[in-house]
This record gives structure tokens, sequence and C-alpha cells, in this order.
């Protein structure tokens, strides 16, 4: 007779603690070093007030604690264009519990003045309630505004915020430090991003998401300085946004055959893919060129009166932004 199998819980693999990393709490307070000097002057020339330094527990690199004049803090000129929604929902919240609790993180301007990468949401809440400073963890490295999507967490983006503002980045960068695409693989995140980005500035209500899977798995950040890098991106989103005519075409002719879901661009994407079936290699990416050019000449050869409609019920799959 077979013996039956134990009931007892599994075993868990116990927990490893993480060794221990950055500083004290005394060493986050040690006597900041004279370079702090200047941002704390500048910062009294603003018109602000600094009310504490430290560094911070993990890097241990120094900061200030201000409080500013609201007017003086801005935006970074390329990230995402405000949410109204957003900005009611958190004047409401800040206003209820008559406190701002959450400092925004700011650089020193080009031009003078602050810049917030990740408080933009905020400081207009602020500003919709009449405030007349805001408090500030100032960072002397201006490079820091470039981290915009690892630093925002006061709103989640969709697709085509992330897209307009890496590619406002890589204008400012290209400008500003044009070292080769590579360099900002963090800033940037994903290479489609660029070229995604430059789709949704000609076409503010291009459906991107529909192209992301494609491009995740050809493109790649380029080698070359970001001037030259930006005029090849600028080249592969006429390329895409070609394709999405055709696609558009196809997808019309679907619906003058009383085929009617908010999954036919998805479908006829998705029919037009060549790789679609094709296991995801990372030592063998598909070329971009080759795999757009094969789904242009797809989209252009589509034939809808091939497609019945429970193909289109069945392929399901994200809707149109």
């Amino acid at each position: 007779m077979a013996k039956a199998k134990g009931t007892g819980a599994r075993r868990r693999k116990p927990t490893v603690a993480p060794a221990p990393r950055g500083l004290t709490p005394a060493q986050m307070a040690d006597e900041p070093p004279a370079s702090l000097d200047a941002l704390r002057e500048q910062v009294q020339k603003d018109g602000g007030r600094v009310l504490g330094c430290y560094r911070d527990p993990l890097g241990g690199h120094w900061q200030l604690l201000a409080a500013l004049p609201l007017e003086t803090v801005q935006p970074t000129p390329y990230q995402r264009d405000l949410s109204d929604t957003h900005v009611k929902r958190l004047t409401g919240v800040i206003d209820k519990l008559d406190r701002f609790l959450d400092p925004v993180i700011v650089v020193r301007g080009e031009q003078g003045g602050y810049w917030t990468p990740n408080g933009n949401h905020r400081r207009a809440a602020l500003l919709r309630l009449g405030a007349r400073a805001i408090t500030a963890l100032v960072v002397p490295e201006r490079e820091l505004a470039f981290r915009i999507l690892a630093l925002n967490t006061e709103k989640a983006h969709n697709l085509r915020e992330k897209s307009l503002e890496v590619v406002r980045m890589a204008r400012a960068l290209a400008t500003l430090d044009p070292g080769p695409e590579t360099d900002y693989a963090l800033q940037f995140e994903e290479p489609a991003l660029l070229t995604l980005g430059l789709c949704y500035e000609q076409r503010g209500r291009f459906a991107g998401g529909q192209y992301h899977p494609v491009l995740r798995r050809v493109d790649e950040f380029q080698s070359q300085k970001l001037p030259a890098a930006l005029a090849l991106r600028e080249a592969r989103a006429r390329q895409l946004l070609e394709l999405d005519d055709a696609v558009t075409v196809a997808v019309e002719a679907l619906k003058s055959r009383g085929l009617e879901s908010p999954y036919l661009r998805a479908f006829v994407v998705a029919r037009v893919n060549p790789i679609r079936f094709v296991k995801p290699d990372a030592a063998k990416r598909p070329d971009y060129d080759a795999t757009l050019e094969k789904m242009l000449a797809a989209a252009r050869k589509f034939d809808a009166g091939k497609v019945k409609a429970d193909q289109v019920a069945r392929s399901g799959g994200p809707p149109e932004e």
C-alpha cells in the first residue's frame, strides 16, 4: 500500500537579512561640507529659508530641506502635462488636512529659480490653494532633474506621458550634454519610448499601446550621439506612422463589413506582426527595419473579406488608447 504523503506545511527557505548598508542617524547629521554654503546662500537670496541639511541614509549624499517661495518653483520643461483630475484630488486632500506633508524635490534651474522633476501636481495644488511657500528637498546635483521616470511617484505615468517626457528629455540632453544615446539608458528607461514619443508629438491620439510590444522586442538604444540618434528615431517615427495609416485603412475595411469591436486595431496589428509567434531571444533581437517593413507590407495587403466575426471576438487584447 502506498504511503500517504505528508500534509504538513511546506517548509519555507529562511529569509536572509540584508547586510547593513548606509549611514547611522548620527552620520546623517554630520557637519555639512563647505560646498553646501553656496547653495545655502542662493536659497536665502531667492527669498527662501534653509530649514536643515542632512545626508541621505543610503548614499550619504548631502541635501537641504528648505522653504521656498512657491513662485520660484517650476516643473522641468520636458516633463508630462498636468492632469487636472489629479490636481483637483490633491487640492482637496491637502485642503482637508490643512497640511502639506510631502516635500517636492528641486534642483537649481539653468536660468535661476528651481525645477522640480517629481512634484508638479503638488506644486499646482498649492497654487490653487493660494499658498505662498512650498517645502522642498534641494539637491545640489542638477542631473537629478533628468531622472523623472524613476523619481515620479505622485501619479503613475501612462505610455503616452512616459514617451513624451522621454523624448523631451532627449532633446534637452542633446543640447546640454550630447553623449551617446546608450549613456542615458537609465534616464530613458527603454528605447521604444523615444520612438513612440515622436509619434505622440505628431498625433496626440496615436495608439502607441498597440505597437509597443513589437517595438520593445526590436528597438534598442543607439551608440550614436543624441543628435544623430534623434534623427534616426524621427525616421523610425515616420515609418511607424506610415504603418499606423495602413492599419487604419484595414480597420475601416473591417468596420465597413459590419465588424464592430474595441479590439479591431489590436487584431490587425497582431495579424501583420511577423514576430508574433517567434519566441523572444535576448541574444538575437529581430531587425527593426525588416520587422516594420514586413508589417507595413502585410497591412497594405490585409484582406478584410477573409476575416470572420468570431476571429475578432476571440482575439481580445487591449482596446485603443
